[in-house]
């Protein structure tokens, strides 16, 4: 054969490639695929194909309705309008999607793409590579499910199943879920990923590891490059020995920062201690745990817990030196043994430091140990750090201690009073400067002897099952013992008394009380993924239009069984979201 039918012969044969023949009563068939350049050769075991080869340093060059493909050597059946490629092959897609393999087919007819051994598909912002890819061009979808590894500016994404939406430019991860960033690393049974945002969106038991931070959440979104994130659904922070809880949470890691809302809890291993409350901000980088609405700190001494709530609390310092602060309006109240008085307390804002076992109430400060009402300008409890008890109290200025009497009120009065605990009950009490009392004195029958009104320097009070047993003036000045008829009741209080027992806190409940219950903001969750349907469509072989010189075989286009499917949206009947025909359990 001259050179000149040579020719002739290959632009008949790209003549017939070009040209789709509609035949009466059926419907027209696709473009054929167009083969640009390339050796051109027959093989009489082959004659259905037409084999082209690269030349010198040019490849193979085929195009199909905004495809382009280049090989070294591509096996075209014009009949079935399908190509088979083979070495360096490249496949593009306009600017947008790229994709190398060792291997490829292309389906003119279904534009339905394959590509395997060290498959590297590109977009914009992400490299996929993978062992075997399938490409539908009209679904705009790739799919994997023998492994493969997503590189993105930031992290490298991996897992066993992978699925990428063209047209939202999201990759969809399902099963053995990882990202790898230099910062931290995430585990996941399923995850949505945005390519051209790097937001994240989790679904499943997740983790998010660092070497400062563990983030666990059930359903939550994670921006991988700006490195923020918020939680839903049993999420909590972990940051060293201290456990943020909350129905939402919000976390910076370039901050160190992370914020909880609704039902937070923030616990603190190293101190035995809990806090509540409904909003809460936690500075890792600081030590600094911020605490509103409702937020109550609980702490264990001797066994027995030790509630503190005001409508601010914060702890600040690392854990061998934790501070508690509480602002306006707080509250204290100790959990008692059985048969024992509980100890509490009120005043407008309380310090705790727990290594040096010292509690402060500031600002119209009142604290009840047992039947006991103790006030003054200042009040400080201190407690033993070994057994963590209580071991003093100390009230500074305007100290008062008082008890109810069924005639009226015992009452010491001095500059200063100084107490001391033995196994967390008052059993002795001191007043200095300027110290008086008004006493109700009974003998054995707890009959009234008479109304103790004296004036001494300093002033020592006994007693025994929290109430006062006896008492002894030191420095003594005047007074002395009235009958109950020459003391009229004017003269039974003492200038500055103030009975305040309708505020005493008798359970930890009193904490809250009278004070309005904050109204909390509604969470908004992260719903599940629409139903988008399997990448395989149940189908006919004839449906299916495969090539008989396809590497491929109808099953390798269905959906088995070991494959997880994702976890998505139910179908509300309103035929929005597609059907896969398997049920999907809401997570």
């Amino acid at each position: 054969m001259n050179p000149n039918q040579n020719i002739l012969i290959t632009l008949l044969l790209l003549f017939v490639g070009f040209i789709s023949v509609a035949q009466p009563g059926q419907e027209q068939e696709r473009t054929k695929v167009d083969i640009q350049s390339g050796y051109l050769e027959r093989r009489p075991e082959l004659p259905d194909a037409f084999i082209y080869t690269k030349e010198a340093n040019e490849q193979v060059y085929i195009i199909h309705e905004g495809v382009e493909m280049w090989c070294d050597q591509a096996f075209v059946y014009l009949n079935d309008n399908f190509v088979k490629a083979y070495g360096n092959v490249k496949i593009n897609q306009a600017d947008t999607i790229s994709m190398t393999s060792k291997y490829g087919e292309y389906n003119g007819n279904t534009q339905f793409a394959f590509a395997s051994g060290d498959v590297v598909f590109k977009e914009p912002t992400t490299t996929l590579k993978t062992d075997t890819l399938y490409f539908d061009r009209v679904k705009q979808q790739a799919f994997y499910r023998s492994g493969g590894t997503v590189i993105d500016t930031a992290s490298t994404l991996t897992s066993r199943i992978g699925r990428y939406y063209a047209n939202s430019k999201k990759y969809q991860f399902i099963s053995n879920v990882k990202i790898v960033n230099p910062k931290y690393t995430v585990t996941s049974p399923q995850l949505d990923f945005y390519s051209e945002t790097g937001g994240a969106y989790l679904y499943g038991e997740s983790v998010i590891k660092s070497e400062t931070s563990t983030v666990y959440c059930e359903r939550g979104y994670y921006d991988t490059r700006g490195d923020t994130g918020y939680f839903v659904k049993n999420s909590r922070v972990d940051y060293d020995n201290r456990t943020l809880y909350g129905d939402s949470i919000y976390f910076d890691r370039n901050k160190a920062f992370a914020s909880a809302t609704n039902n937070i809890r923030v616990l603190d291993t190293a101190n035995q201690s809990i806090i509540k409350g409904h909003y809460a901000e936690v500075f890792r980088k600081k030590d600094s745990v911020y605490i509103t609405k409702r937020a109550v700190a609980i702490s264990v001494r001797d066994n027995d817990s030790l509630y503190v709530h005001a409508d601010t609390l914060q702890v600040t310092g690392k854990p061998e030196n934790r501070i508690l602060k509480g602002f306006y309006r707080a509250r204290m109240f100790q959990e008692p043994k059985p048969g024992e008085d509980a100890t509490s307390g009120k005043c407008d804002s309380i310090y705790l430091f727990q290594k040096e076992g010292i509690t402060k109430m500031l600002r119209r400060p009142i604290l009840w140990s047992g039947e006991n009402q103790m006030t003054g300008d200042t009040i400080h409890l201190i407690t033993n750090t070994k057994t963590e008890k209580l071991d003093t109290l100390k009230v500074f200025n305007n100290a008062f201690l008082a008890q109810r009497d069924s005639l009226g009120y015992n009452q010491v009065k001095g500059e200063r009073l100084t107490g001391l605990f033995t196994e967390n009950k008052l059993d002795t009490v001191n007043i200095d400067k300027n110290a008086q009392v008004i006493y109700f004195a009974r003998n054995d029958k707890d009959e009234l002897i008479g109304i103790n009104n004296t004036v001494s320097s300093s002033i020592q009070m006994y007693l025994e099952n929290q109430e006062i047993q006896g008492i002894r003036f030191i420095k003594k000045g005047k007074g002395k013992v009235y009958p109950l008829s020459k003391l009229p009741p004017e003269a039974r209080i003492l200038a500055g008394f103030e009975w305040r027992g309708d505020e005493r806190l008798l359970s930890k409940d009193d904490l809250f009380k009278g004070k309005p219950k904050p109204i909390l903001p509604k969470i908004k969750g992260i719903p599940l993924p629409i139903d988008e349907g399997e990448f395989f469509e149940e189908q006919t072989d004839e449906e299916l239009n495969l090539p008989e010189a396809s590497k491929l075989s109808p099953k390798d286009f269905k959906n088995r069984p070991e494959d997880a499917a994702p976890e998505t949206q139910p179908d509300d009947g309103s035929g929005d979201n597609k059907n896969n025909n398997t049920p999907k359990k809401e997570n």
